[in-house]
Protein backbone atom coordinates (compact mmCIF):
# COMPACT_ATOMS: atom_id res chain seq x y z
CA UNK A 1 0.00 0.00 0.00
CA UNK A 2 1.62 3.65 -1.03
CA UNK A 3 2.03 5.88 1.81
CA UNK A 4 1.06 8.76 -0.36
CA UNK A 5 -2.75 9.52 -0.15
CA UNK A 6 -4.49 11.59 -3.06
CA UNK A 7 -5.35 14.90 -0.80
CA UNK A 8 -9.15 15.00 -3.06
CA UNK A 9 -11.21 17.98 -3.16
CA UNK A 10 -8.54 20.94 -2.20
CA UNK A 11 -9.72 23.34 1.04
CA UNK A 12 -11.13 26.80 -0.52
CA UNK A 13 -7.51 28.22 0.92
CA UNK A 14 -5.20 25.12 -0.31
CA UNK A 15 -2.76 26.00 -3.70
CA UNK A 16 -1.71 23.79 -6.20
CA UNK A 17 1.67 24.56 -5.53
CA UNK A 18 1.57 21.68 -2.58
CA UNK A 19 0.34 18.80 -4.89
CA UNK A 20 -2.77 16.40 -4.52
CA UNK A 21 -1.12 14.01 -2.37
CA UNK A 22 0.00 13.90 1.30
CA UNK A 23 1.59 11.60 3.24
CA UNK A 24 -0.47 8.84 5.38
CA UNK A 25 0.69 8.62 9.11
CA UNK A 26 2.47 5.42 9.70
CA UNK A 27 0.78 2.40 11.09
CA UNK A 28 1.20 3.10 14.18
CA UNK A 29 -0.47 4.54 17.53
CA UNK A 30 -0.32 8.37 17.97
CA UNK A 31 1.33 7.79 21.31
CA UNK A 32 3.95 5.87 19.67
CA UNK A 33 4.98 8.84 17.18
CA UNK A 34 4.71 11.45 19.48
CA UNK A 35 6.90 9.68 21.91
CA UNK A 36 9.64 9.16 18.87
CA UNK A 37 9.37 12.37 18.17
CA UNK A 38 9.89 14.23 21.51
CA UNK A 39 12.60 11.48 22.56
CA UNK A 40 14.88 12.49 19.77
CA UNK A 41 13.98 16.13 20.25
CA UNK A 42 14.56 16.08 24.07
CA UNK A 43 16.53 18.29 25.94
CA UNK A 44 17.28 20.49 23.18
CA UNK A 45 15.41 23.42 24.57
CA UNK A 46 12.26 22.27 22.14
CA UNK A 47 9.25 23.53 23.85
CA UNK A 48 6.26 21.02 24.26
CA UNK A 49 3.90 20.82 21.42
CA UNK A 50 0.15 19.57 22.42
CA UNK A 51 -0.41 19.18 18.65
CA UNK A 52 2.60 17.14 17.18
CA UNK A 53 2.84 16.31 13.30
CA UNK A 54 1.55 12.02 12.66
CA UNK A 55 3.72 12.83 9.17
CA UNK A 56 5.87 15.40 7.40
CA UNK A 57 4.62 17.75 4.51
CA UNK A 58 5.02 16.04 1.00
CA UNK A 59 5.63 18.42 -1.61
CA UNK A 60 6.03 17.62 -5.30
CA UNK A 61 9.93 17.08 -6.13
CA UNK A 62 9.08 20.59 -8.83
CA UNK A 63 7.92 22.43 -5.53
CA UNK A 64 10.77 21.25 -3.34
CA UNK A 65 13.37 21.98 -5.56
CA UNK A 66 11.59 25.74 -6.56
CA UNK A 67 12.35 26.90 -3.02
CA UNK A 68 16.04 25.86 -2.97
CA UNK A 69 16.83 27.41 -6.40
CA UNK A 70 15.13 30.61 -5.81
CA UNK A 71 16.84 30.63 -2.36
CA UNK A 72 20.39 30.51 -3.80
CA UNK A 73 19.08 33.35 -6.14
CA UNK A 74 17.77 35.50 -3.65
CA UNK A 75 20.76 35.14 -1.24
CA UNK A 76 23.03 36.09 -4.15
CA UNK A 77 20.55 39.38 -4.50
CA UNK A 78 20.88 39.58 -0.67
CA UNK A 79 24.73 39.66 0.06
CA UNK A 80 25.37 42.04 -2.88
CA UNK A 81 22.64 44.41 -1.99
CA UNK A 82 23.77 44.33 1.81
CA UNK A 83 27.60 44.59 0.88
CA UNK A 84 26.79 47.54 -1.39
CA UNK A 85 25.01 50.05 1.34
CA UNK A 86 29.21 50.86 2.14
CA UNK A 87 32.71 49.66 1.06
CA UNK A 88 33.36 49.13 4.86
CA UNK A 89 32.45 47.77 7.92
CA UNK A 90 31.96 51.05 9.55
CA UNK A 91 30.19 52.30 6.92
CA UNK A 92 27.42 49.48 6.86
CA UNK A 93 27.08 49.95 10.55
CA UNK A 94 26.25 53.77 9.79
CA UNK A 95 23.91 53.03 6.98
CA UNK A 96 22.06 50.52 8.82
CA UNK A 97 22.17 52.60 12.04
CA UNK A 98 22.77 49.06 14.04
CA UNK A 99 22.42 49.49 17.71
CA UNK A 100 25.67 49.04 19.90
CA UNK A 101 24.71 45.82 20.65
CA UNK A 102 25.51 44.61 17.01
CA UNK A 103 28.86 46.50 16.56
CA UNK A 104 31.55 43.62 18.02
CA UNK A 105 32.63 40.41 17.05
CA UNK A 106 33.75 41.10 13.53
CA UNK A 107 37.19 39.88 11.75
CA UNK A 108 40.02 41.95 11.04
CA UNK A 109 40.39 40.70 7.69
CA UNK A 110 37.22 42.10 6.40
CA UNK A 111 37.76 39.62 3.07
CA UNK A 112 36.89 36.92 5.43
CA UNK A 113 33.71 38.29 6.70
CA UNK A 114 32.19 39.10 3.98
CA UNK A 115 33.63 35.60 2.08
CA UNK A 116 31.96 33.73 4.81
CA UNK A 117 29.07 35.94 5.97
CA UNK A 118 26.32 33.71 4.05
CA UNK A 119 27.23 30.07 4.83
CA UNK A 120 24.46 29.60 6.87
CA UNK A 121 21.06 30.85 5.66
CA UNK A 122 17.34 30.25 5.88
CA UNK A 123 14.52 32.20 4.83
CA UNK A 124 10.64 32.21 5.97
CA UNK A 125 8.85 31.30 2.91
CA UNK A 126 4.95 31.36 2.92
CA UNK A 127 2.48 30.33 -0.03
CA UNK A 128 0.79 33.19 -1.08
CA UNK A 129 -2.14 32.92 -4.23
CA UNK A 130 0.52 33.14 -6.65
CA UNK A 131 3.02 31.09 -5.14
CA UNK A 132 6.27 30.88 -2.96
CA UNK A 133 6.59 34.40 -1.00
CA UNK A 134 9.88 35.13 0.27
CA UNK A 135 8.67 37.04 3.79
CA UNK A 136 12.22 37.28 5.46
CA UNK A 137 16.03 35.66 5.51
CA UNK A 138 17.63 34.63 8.65
CA UNK A 139 21.12 34.58 7.80
CA UNK A 140 23.51 33.21 11.13
CA UNK A 141 24.83 30.04 12.18
CA UNK A 142 22.31 29.89 15.49
CA UNK A 143 19.36 30.02 13.17
CA UNK A 144 16.66 26.98 14.20
CA UNK A 145 16.11 24.45 11.51
CA UNK A 146 19.11 22.12 11.51
CA UNK A 147 18.62 20.33 14.96
CA UNK A 148 15.31 19.84 14.35
CA UNK A 149 14.86 18.86 10.55
CA UNK A 150 17.47 16.27 11.82
CA UNK A 151 15.51 14.80 14.49
CA UNK A 152 12.39 15.11 12.74
CA UNK A 153 14.05 13.30 9.62
CA UNK A 154 15.09 10.22 11.33
CA UNK A 155 11.84 9.75 13.08
CA UNK A 156 9.93 9.83 9.22
CA UNK A 157 12.86 7.56 8.02
CA UNK A 158 12.44 4.99 10.42
CA UNK A 159 8.56 4.55 10.39
CA UNK A 160 8.14 4.68 7.04
CA UNK A 161 10.72 2.44 6.15
CA UNK A 162 10.49 -0.59 3.98
CA UNK A 163 11.78 -3.53 4.06
CA UNK A 164 15.02 -2.19 2.43
CA UNK A 165 15.02 0.37 4.38
CA UNK A 166 13.53 2.63 1.62
CA UNK A 167 11.34 5.88 2.90
CA UNK A 168 8.74 6.80 0.41
CA UNK A 169 10.07 10.83 0.43
CA UNK A 170 13.50 12.49 -0.02
CA UNK A 171 15.03 15.21 1.60
CA UNK A 172 18.86 16.24 2.71
CA UNK A 173 19.69 15.92 6.53
CA UNK A 174 21.13 19.35 7.32
CA UNK A 175 23.81 17.51 9.56
CA UNK A 176 25.01 15.82 6.56
CA UNK A 177 25.42 18.62 4.81
CA UNK A 178 27.22 20.85 6.85
CA UNK A 179 29.35 18.52 7.54
CA UNK A 180 30.53 19.00 3.72
CA UNK A 181 30.08 22.30 3.99
CA UNK A 182 33.11 22.34 6.88
CA UNK A 183 35.01 19.91 5.73
CA UNK A 184 35.03 22.09 2.31
CA UNK A 185 35.88 25.26 4.18
CA UNK A 186 38.78 23.79 5.90
CA UNK A 187 40.13 22.59 2.59
CA UNK A 188 39.50 26.19 0.87
CA UNK A 189 41.35 27.34 4.13
CA UNK A 190 44.43 24.83 3.98
CA UNK A 191 43.34 24.19 7.30
CA UNK A 192 43.13 20.91 9.31
CA UNK A 193 39.33 19.44 10.01
CA UNK A 194 38.89 20.87 13.39
CA UNK A 195 35.19 22.71 14.39
CA UNK A 196 34.51 24.02 17.61
CA UNK A 197 31.00 24.48 17.90
CA UNK A 198 29.85 27.68 20.31
CA UNK A 199 27.33 28.05 22.47
CA UNK A 200 26.12 27.89 25.76
CA UNK A 201 24.27 25.35 28.26
CA UNK A 202 22.72 28.81 29.62
CA UNK A 203 21.05 29.22 26.55
CA UNK A 204 19.51 26.07 26.59
CA UNK A 205 18.06 25.35 30.29
CA UNK A 206 21.52 24.19 30.98
CA UNK A 207 21.71 21.24 28.83
CA UNK A 208 24.20 20.76 26.76
CA UNK A 209 22.90 17.71 24.41
CA UNK A 210 21.83 20.52 21.67
CA UNK A 211 25.55 20.59 21.08
CA UNK A 212 26.42 17.30 21.75
CA UNK A 213 24.40 16.09 18.53
CA UNK A 214 26.21 18.14 16.60
CA UNK A 215 29.64 17.95 17.65
CA UNK A 216 28.89 13.91 17.55
CA UNK A 217 27.66 13.70 14.14
CA UNK A 218 30.81 15.82 12.88
CA UNK A 219 33.22 13.70 15.00
CA UNK A 220 30.73 10.55 12.93
CA UNK A 221 32.20 11.63 9.80
CA UNK A 222 35.79 12.47 10.36
CA UNK A 223 35.87 15.87 11.18
CA UNK A 224 37.21 16.75 15.01
CA UNK A 225 34.63 18.34 16.68
CA UNK A 226 34.36 19.99 20.51
CA UNK A 227 31.59 22.38 22.46
CA UNK A 228 33.10 25.44 23.56
CA UNK A 229 31.26 27.47 26.44
CA UNK A 230 32.96 31.15 25.96
CA UNK A 231 34.33 31.13 29.16
CA UNK A 232 36.67 28.00 27.36
CA UNK A 233 36.87 29.30 24.23
CA UNK A 234 40.77 30.23 24.36
CA UNK A 235 41.54 26.43 24.56
CA UNK A 236 40.37 26.89 20.85
CA UNK A 237 43.15 29.24 19.84
CA UNK A 238 46.09 29.34 22.95
CA UNK A 239 47.41 26.10 22.40
CA UNK A 240 49.65 23.91 20.16
CA UNK A 241 49.18 24.30 16.35
CA UNK A 242 47.81 21.04 15.93
CA UNK A 243 45.12 21.49 18.68
CA UNK A 244 43.43 24.94 17.26
CA UNK A 245 40.45 24.92 16.07
CA UNK A 246 40.71 26.87 12.85
CA UNK A 247 37.01 27.28 12.16
CA UNK A 248 33.97 26.97 14.04
CA UNK A 249 29.87 27.20 14.10
CA UNK A 250 28.72 30.37 15.92
CA UNK A 251 25.57 28.72 17.90
CA UNK A 252 24.68 31.93 19.29
CA UNK A 253 22.89 35.41 19.17
CA UNK A 254 24.08 38.68 20.46
CA UNK A 255 21.10 39.66 22.06
CA UNK A 256 20.40 36.60 23.30
CA UNK A 257 23.83 36.23 24.92
CA UNK A 258 23.28 39.92 26.64
CA UNK A 259 19.78 38.81 27.83
CA UNK A 260 21.74 36.17 29.76
CA UNK A 261 24.73 38.47 31.09
CA UNK A 262 26.87 36.22 28.93
CA UNK A 263 30.26 37.60 28.15
CA UNK A 264 31.31 37.95 24.23
CA UNK A 265 35.00 39.30 24.79
CA UNK A 266 36.36 35.18 24.69
CA UNK A 267 34.36 35.70 21.67
CA UNK A 268 36.10 38.55 20.14
CA UNK A 269 39.84 36.92 21.44
CA UNK A 270 39.18 34.13 19.04
CA UNK A 271 38.88 36.03 16.16
CA UNK A 272 41.69 38.52 16.48
CA UNK A 273 43.60 34.92 16.99
CA UNK A 274 42.37 33.71 13.48
CA UNK A 275 39.19 31.21 14.40
CA UNK A 276 36.91 31.71 11.69
CA UNK A 277 33.41 31.37 13.15
CA UNK A 278 30.12 30.97 10.72
CA UNK A 279 28.29 32.61 9.81
CA UNK A 280 30.37 36.27 10.41
CA UNK A 281 29.16 38.89 12.26
CA UNK A 282 28.60 40.43 8.44
CA UNK A 283 26.00 38.33 8.03
CA UNK A 284 23.62 40.48 10.21
CA UNK A 285 23.62 42.89 7.48
CA UNK A 286 22.27 40.17 5.04
CA UNK A 287 19.45 39.34 8.13
CA UNK A 288 18.08 43.16 8.35
CA UNK A 289 14.51 43.49 6.92
CA UNK A 290 16.42 46.95 5.78
CA UNK A 291 18.29 44.88 3.13
CA UNK A 292 15.00 43.17 2.19
CA UNK A 293 13.49 46.89 1.15
CA UNK A 294 16.10 47.73 -0.39
CA UNK A 295 16.39 44.90 -2.62
CA UNK A 296 12.24 44.95 -2.68
CA UNK A 297 12.52 48.56 -4.55
CA UNK A 298 14.91 47.45 -6.73
CA UNK A 299 19.31 48.33 -7.23
CA UNK A 300 20.43 49.92 -10.11
CA UNK A 301 23.13 46.65 -10.85
CA UNK A 302 20.09 44.30 -11.21
CA UNK A 303 19.34 42.83 -14.74
CA UNK A 304 16.65 42.65 -15.86
CA UNK A 305 15.60 38.43 -14.86
CA UNK A 306 17.42 39.64 -11.27
CA UNK A 307 14.46 41.86 -11.08
CA UNK A 308 11.54 39.90 -12.07
CA UNK A 309 12.51 37.19 -9.82
CA UNK A 310 12.25 39.53 -7.09
CA UNK A 311 8.99 40.76 -7.87
CA UNK A 312 7.78 37.36 -8.05
CA UNK A 313 9.11 35.73 -5.05
CA UNK A 314 9.27 39.03 -2.24
CA UNK A 315 6.17 41.13 -1.22
CA UNK A 316 6.16 44.37 -1.90
CA UNK A 317 9.09 46.07 0.97
CA UNK A 318 10.08 49.27 1.78
CA UNK A 319 12.20 50.97 4.43
CA UNK A 320 9.79 53.04 6.39
CA UNK A 321 10.76 56.73 6.42
CA UNK A 322 9.54 59.96 5.32
CA UNK A 323 9.70 59.50 1.52
CA UNK A 324 8.04 59.22 -1.74
CA UNK A 325 8.23 55.63 -3.33
CA UNK A 326 6.41 53.23 -6.01
CA UNK A 327 3.67 51.37 -5.73
CA UNK A 328 3.21 50.13 -9.40
CA UNK A 329 3.17 52.78 -11.31
CA UNK A 330 2.15 55.06 -8.98
CA UNK A 331 3.76 57.76 -6.76
CA UNK A 332 3.33 57.36 -3.07
CA UNK A 333 4.01 59.50 -0.03
CA UNK A 334 5.39 56.09 1.61
CA UNK A 335 3.86 56.81 5.44
CA UNK A 336 1.13 58.39 4.35
CA UNK A 337 -0.05 54.87 2.06
CA UNK A 338 1.43 52.70 5.12
CA UNK A 339 -1.37 54.56 7.60
CA UNK A 340 -4.02 54.37 5.08
CA UNK A 341 -3.22 50.75 3.80
CA UNK A 342 -3.31 49.23 7.71
CA UNK A 343 -5.11 46.19 6.77
CA UNK A 344 -3.03 44.66 3.94
CA UNK A 345 0.49 45.34 5.71
CA UNK A 346 3.06 44.68 8.45
CA UNK A 347 5.46 46.16 10.33
CA UNK A 348 9.12 45.11 10.89
CA UNK A 349 11.80 46.34 12.88
CA UNK A 350 15.22 45.54 10.94
CA UNK A 351 16.63 43.28 13.55
CA UNK A 352 14.16 40.78 15.73
CA UNK A 353 13.45 37.03 16.61
CA UNK A 354 10.59 34.75 16.79
CA UNK A 355 8.13 36.66 15.64
CA UNK A 356 9.13 39.81 18.05
CA UNK A 357 9.42 43.57 16.61
CA UNK A 358 6.29 42.30 13.82
CA UNK A 359 3.08 44.45 13.73
CA UNK A 360 -0.23 43.09 11.73
CA UNK A 361 -2.05 45.72 10.73
CA UNK A 362 -5.22 44.06 10.36
CA UNK A 363 -4.73 42.64 14.09
CA UNK A 364 -3.62 46.43 14.94
CA UNK A 365 -6.16 49.05 16.44
CA UNK A 366 -6.01 51.93 13.49
CA UNK A 367 -4.43 54.97 16.45
CA UNK A 368 -2.14 52.29 17.07
CA UNK A 369 -1.23 51.24 13.79
CA UNK A 370 -0.61 55.27 13.01
CA UNK A 371 0.97 56.43 16.20
CA UNK A 372 3.64 53.45 15.47
CA UNK A 373 4.61 53.76 12.07
CA UNK A 374 4.96 57.38 12.07
CA UNK A 375 7.45 56.56 14.92
CA UNK A 376 8.76 54.30 12.72
CA UNK A 377 9.54 56.38 10.20
CA UNK A 378 11.22 58.86 12.52
CA UNK A 379 13.70 55.97 13.33
CA UNK A 380 14.28 54.70 9.74
CA UNK A 381 15.16 51.38 11.13
CA UNK A 382 12.18 49.46 9.93
CA UNK A 383 10.20 48.12 7.55
CA UNK A 384 6.15 47.64 5.61
CA UNK A 385 5.93 44.62 3.58
CA UNK A 386 2.47 43.64 2.20
CA UNK A 387 0.72 40.87 4.21
CA UNK A 388 0.91 37.81 2.12
CA UNK A 389 -2.58 35.29 2.70
CA UNK A 390 -1.40 32.09 3.35
CA UNK A 391 -2.53 28.81 1.39
CA UNK A 392 -2.77 25.56 2.94
CA UNK A 393 -1.86 21.95 2.69
CA UNK A 394 -3.37 19.45 4.22
CA UNK A 395 -1.35 17.62 7.04
CA UNK A 396 -1.87 14.54 9.48
CA UNK A 397 -1.72 15.45 13.24
CA UNK A 398 -1.45 13.71 16.83
CA UNK A 399 -2.90 15.14 19.47
CA UNK A 400 -1.42 14.75 23.06
CA UNK A 401 -3.47 12.12 24.47
CA UNK A 402 -5.81 11.33 21.15
CA UNK A 403 -5.66 7.69 20.27
CA UNK A 404 -6.45 8.10 16.73
CA UNK A 405 -4.44 11.01 14.25
CA UNK A 406 -6.71 13.08 12.24
CA UNK A 407 -6.40 15.00 9.02
CA UNK A 408 -6.55 18.89 8.60
CA UNK A 409 -5.40 21.74 6.51
CA UNK A 410 -2.11 23.91 7.83
CA UNK A 411 -0.42 27.12 6.28
CA UNK A 412 3.24 26.48 7.05
CA UNK A 413 6.13 28.67 7.15
CA UNK A 414 8.29 27.03 4.64
CA UNK A 415 12.52 27.24 5.92
CA UNK A 416 14.63 25.92 3.36
CA UNK A 417 17.88 25.19 4.65
CA UNK A 418 21.20 26.42 2.82
CA UNK A 419 24.68 25.75 3.76
CA UNK A 420 27.72 26.93 1.91
CA UNK A 421 25.33 26.93 -1.16
CA UNK A 422 23.72 23.26 -0.92
CA UNK A 423 20.44 22.10 0.15
CA UNK A 424 20.20 21.06 3.77
CA UNK A 425 16.52 20.17 4.50
CA UNK A 426 12.69 22.10 4.66
CA UNK A 427 11.79 22.92 8.70
CA UNK A 428 8.00 23.67 8.31
CA UNK A 429 6.25 25.64 11.21
CA UNK A 430 2.28 25.76 12.02
CA UNK A 431 -0.58 26.29 13.76
CA UNK A 432 -2.59 22.43 14.41
CA UNK A 433 -6.12 24.77 13.91
CA UNK A 434 -5.25 26.28 10.34
CA UNK A 435 -4.57 29.81 11.49
CA UNK A 436 -1.98 32.05 10.46
CA UNK A 437 0.17 35.04 12.06
CA UNK A 438 3.23 35.24 13.31
CA UNK A 439 4.76 31.09 13.41
CA UNK A 440 7.36 30.71 15.70
CA UNK A 441 7.63 27.54 17.71
CA UNK A 442 9.10 29.67 20.81
CA UNK A 443 7.30 33.06 20.49
CA UNK A 444 3.60 31.72 19.22
CA UNK A 445 3.68 27.79 20.18
CA UNK A 446 3.28 26.36 16.79
CA UNK A 447 4.02 23.42 16.03
CA UNK A 448 6.44 21.94 13.59
CA UNK A 449 7.99 19.28 11.31
CA UNK A 450 9.98 18.88 8.17
CA UNK A 451 9.39 18.77 4.14
CA UNK A 452 10.10 16.16 2.38
CA UNK A 453 9.91 15.39 -1.52
CA UNK A 454 7.87 13.07 -2.92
Amino acid sequence: MSALVRTGTQAPSGHPWFGDHHLAPPPVPPATIRRMLEHRIRDTGWPYQRLLPAAPIALPRASYAELFRVTAALLDLVRRTALETAATTEGRLAAYRMPDSERRLFMADQFLEERYADCVTRPDVVIGPHGPQFLEFNVSGALGGPVEVHSRLAVWRDLYADGQGRAPFSSPDPFAVRTAMFRDLCAELGVAPRVAVLGSARDQGGETRYFDLQTEYFASRGLTARFFEPEDLHEAWDCPPHLRYPVGLRDFTIPDWLELGIDTAPVQAALDHGCLLVGTQTSTFLSSKLTMGHLSEGRPWMSAAEQALVDRYLPWTRVLSHRFTHRGDRKVDLVRYAVDHRESLVLKASIGMSGKQVLIGRETDPAQWEATVTAAAEEGTSIVQDFVSPRTCRLSLAADGADEVYDTDVAPVLGPLLFGGRPAGVLARFFGDGTAGIVTVHGTHSSDTCAVAV
